[in-house]
């Protein structure tokens, strides 16, 4: 669950991002946030990851106050969502199962936990035959599928995607939709 009550983000710069938001995404509920560029879409994103902190009004997801949470918290808070980021962000030196494995690596996971989970989500994404070929050697889809595999790696109760679909044309957008609507 994602809350937002009476946001406000005023940036340094004297730009105001949002004002006075609130918002509820229950659990289980697929939404999409729209709008023109500078609409605050990403201020948002950040609001969700704990990036940033709101100058007023209170942020809550899976039931934490994360204007609360301090230091090796907020890193341990973000392990519980998934986060697919626009441009991929794949380790170009890792191939498929390493940049997916990376992720519960850094989150100190058992090797026998990375050893089942990461050819789990890949079949999930259907890209297990692909698990030791490098980014270099993927389509722009595949790559999208790599960066939705690595997000759901830690069985993220939460999953953020910035626009995941911006990078790969209208076929493959609509077959990475559905693949999240699945998910």
């Amino acid at each position: 669950m994602v809350e937002f009550k009476n946001v406000s983000v005023h940036y340094s710069s004297g730009v105001d991002a949002l004002q006075n938001i609130n918002l509820r995404i229950n659990d289980g509920e697929f939404v999409f946030i729209v709008g023109e560029s500078g609409a605050g879409k990403s201020t948002l994103m950040k609001l969700m990851m704990r990036e940033i902190v709101p100058s007023s009004g209170r942020v809550f997801v899976n039931g934490a106050s994360l204007s609360k949470l301090k230091g090796n918290k907020i890193a341990k808070f973000r392990r519980s969502i998934g986060m697919v980021f626009q441009d991929f962000r794949l380790i170009q030196d890792l191939n498929v199962y390493e940049n997916v494995a990376f992720v519960l690596r850094i989150a100190d996971q058992p090797m026998k936990f990375i050893k089942q989970r990461v050819p789990y989500v890949l079949n999930l994404v259907e890209l297990a035959h692909k698990a030791r070929s490098y980014p270099k050697e993927l389509s722009g889809g595949e790559q999208q599928r790599v960066a939705i595999a690595r997000a759901l790696a830690n069985d993220p109760s939460l999953i953020i995607a910035d626009e995941p679909t911006g990078n790969i044309d209208p076929k493959l957008s609509y077959e990475i939709v559905e693949l999240l609507k699945a998910i």
